[in-house]
This record gives C-alpha cells, sequence and structure tokens, in this order.
C-alpha cells in the first residue's frame, strides 16, 4: 500500500513540473489530445494489429524538430505503440515470430530504423533497451499529403502481404509486413477439422476444395474429400475429388469420380457446373452439361436458359431471347430478376454466353 502512494505521489509531483497544455490525469479516465486509436488487417488467416496514440501537428515543425532525427521514438504518443501478430510474419524479408510487440522507430532524413521490442507495456520510448529488440529494419520514407494527426493504414493488400504505413504531417513511412499465408492455412486447417468441423461434409469438403483452388497440398485435399464424402456422398465431394484427381494427373479416376457425381446431381446443381466450365473457356464441355440437364429435367425452369445459350451460340439471339422468356416466366421469385436481366441483354444482341 505505502509503495503504491508513493507512486501516485512521485506521478503528481512529476505532472505539476510539466507545462498544463491540456487537462490530463494520471488518475481519472479524461479525454486525451491525443486520441487512442486501433485498426487490425487480416492478411490471409493472419490477424495485424496495431494500438497508438494520435498526436496533431497543430503547426509545429515536425520531423527533425518536435520528432528528432536520430533518436528512438514512440510512433505515436503516451504509452507505447504497440503491434500484434496472430501468427509468425516476416518484416521487409525478416522473420518475426508471432506476439506483441512494443513498436518504435529512429527517424532519418533518409533512411528509418524500425523497431519491435519485445516490452510492448511502457510509456512511450523513455526506458526503451536496445537489449530487448526482437528485431529491426530499414526503410525508407516517402512524401506524403498532409496529415494533422498522425495515422496508421494497411495499404496493398495482398493473400499473403500488406504494407503497414505511418502517415504525419508530410510524411508516409511504409513497412511491408509478409504472411506465409498457404503454410499456415494448411497448419491450420489441421487444427480445425478436429474440432466439429470434423462431423459435416462440407467441412472436409471446403478445405479441400482451398488447397485445389490454391494449388497446395493436393494429397491432403484428397484425403479431405475421401473424408467428407464418407460423412455424407454428395454431387459437390465427389466433383472436388474429380477436380482434385485431376490436378494431380489422375485422368482415369478423376472421369469416374466426376461421373459419379453428376449421377447425384440435381437441375440447379448440374447449370452450376455448366457454368462453371463456361467461365473456364470450355464451351463445348459445357453445352454437353446442358444437354443432360435437358435430357435428365426437362421440365425445370433453368432447361430453357440453357437451351437459349445454345441458341445464342450460333447466333440466334431472337429464339434465344424467347427462351429466356419462358425461362423467367417460370423462375423461382429469387432468381426472376436475374433472368430478365439475361432476356434484356439477348434482345439486345448481346452474347450472354461470355
Amino acid at each position: 500500500m505505502y509503495k503504491h502512494i508513493c507512486a501516485v505521489v512521485l506521478l503528481l509531483a512529476t505532472s505539476l513540473l510539466l507545462p498544463r497544455t491540456e487537462a490530463q490525469s494520471f488518475i481519472l479516465d479524461l479525454p486525451r489530445d491525443s486520441q487512442h486509436a486501433a485498426l487490425t488487417q487480416r492478411i490471409g488467416i493472419t490477424d495485424v494489429t496495431v494500438s497508438y496514440h494520435r498526436p496533431l501537428v497543430k503547426g509545429r515543425p515536425i520531423w527533425g524538430k518536435l520528432v528528432p532525427y536520430g533518436q528512438v521514438w514512440r510512433a505515436g504518443a503516451n504509452e507505447n505503440t504497440t503491434i500484434a501478430f496472430s501468427d509468425s510474419v516476416s518484416i521487409e524479408g525478416q522473420s518475426l515470430p508471432r506476439g506483441t510487440y512494443g513498436l518504435h522507430m529512429i527517424p532519418g532524413e533518409n533512411e528509418w530504423t524500425i523497431i519491435f521490442s519485445k516490452n510492448s507495456t511502457s510509456w512511450g520510448s523513455f526506458t526503451y533497451n536496445q537489449a530487448e529488440d526482437a528485431l529491426r529494419v530499414k526503410v525508407k520514407p516517402q512524401p506524403g499529403e498532409m496529415r494533422e494527426a498522425l495515422s496508421y493504414e494497411f495499404d496493398d493488400p495482398k493473400p499473403d502481404s500488406s504494407v503497414l504505413t505511418l502517415r504525419w504531417e508530410k510524411l508516409a513511412v511504409p513497412v511491408k509486413i509478409g504472411v506465409n499465408t498457404s503454410e499456415i492455412v494448411q497448419a491450420s486447417l489441421h487444427n480445425q477439422l478436429r474440432g466439429l468441423a470434423q462431423y459435416s461434409w462440407f467441412g472436409w469438403d471446403d478445405a479441400g476444395a482451398y488447397l485445389l483452388t490454391n494449388k497446395v497440398g493436393l494429397e491432403d485435399a484428397l484425403k479431405y474429400e475421401d473424408q467428407s464424402i464418407q460423412a455424407e456422398e454428395r454431387f459437390d465431394n465427389l466433383l472436388t475429388k474429380s477436380q482434385v484427381l485431376d490436378a494431380m494427373g489422375r485422368k482415369d479416376d478423376a472421369t469416374a469420380a466426376r461421373l459419379k457425381a453428376l449421377e447425384l446431381a440435381n437441375a440447379i446443381q448440374l447449370h452450376g457446373y455448366g457454368r462453371q466450365l463456361q467461365t473456364q473457356g470450355k464451351q463445348d464441355e459445357a453445352f454437353q452439361i446442358f444437354r443432360t440437364n435437358i435430357r435428365k429435367n426437362p421440365n425445370h425452369w433453368l432447361v430453357h436458359n440453357e437451351e437459349a445459350r445454345m441458341a445464342c451460340s450460333k447466333g440466334d439471339y431472337d429464339g434465344a431471347a424467347k427462351l429466356m422468356r419462358l425461362s423467367a416466366d417460370n423462375a423461382p421469385p429469387l432468381f426472376k430478376t436475374q433472368m430478365e436481366a439475361l432476356v434484356r441483354r439477348l434482345e439486345a444482341k448481346e452474347d450472354i454466353n461470355k
């Protein structure tokens, strides 16, 4: 108790020695001139979170004056600016383990040093200790638009990287953050599929489809699809399995799985698969699926859509528009607007297969 009282007295005494530029308190929760902000960017499935306070320019010279060159700076105001990573990352190409770090910077006219400190709970940089550094990198500052309040922003988001940029006054300081998204997701899938997701066909199918789409871990993708089929055999997982097998070069097995999938497909699934083939530039294969759908489901409203698409491919726009009108007239309310739009495109002699 005595120690706590002494600490409060010391803080109060220190505050009396400082100029009173704003109503602040070491004890009370009062508004601060340098407001707190936090932002999070997800890169893949990795969260990067920055927590900081935003000092204002207030007409003052900033770089080389208020913030001296060559000295460690808190990269914000008040308590430590912190940055947290939910997974290991790379900073300007250098590895940094997951965790929360105090973010400090050493400004320079032509080059800045960005510091990630293992100590993230201090007040500013006053007790900064280089021995606690987890990583230091060098970056180049750039001219920027005027910013009265200091801000951090995530620029150039990509599947495996983003650029964290400090902006204040007329300066921008970019720091590239990289993530091994593929490796992290694959490891995460192994863990996720040990939870509730393992009991549904679609959890395994989603995992296999992700790996297939990103062309990684195809052996795992095949195992996931087999687990999905074991939970419930469906058009969806059989088709994904066929595509995985195809990507692995196992053409005969892929054909067998695809034919089995088509046997289980309903009209909407067949139409969706045909449209998928069209978007891949496989027009002949798409039309073959459409013909299968027309034969299997002659009374379904979607078959007129498919007949219209085949007529359109031959340049018969008037016939195609009439067929699409039949599809629109019989479509459920959820799809009517979309079908009407296709009718209008055909009436305008527009190729709807592109």
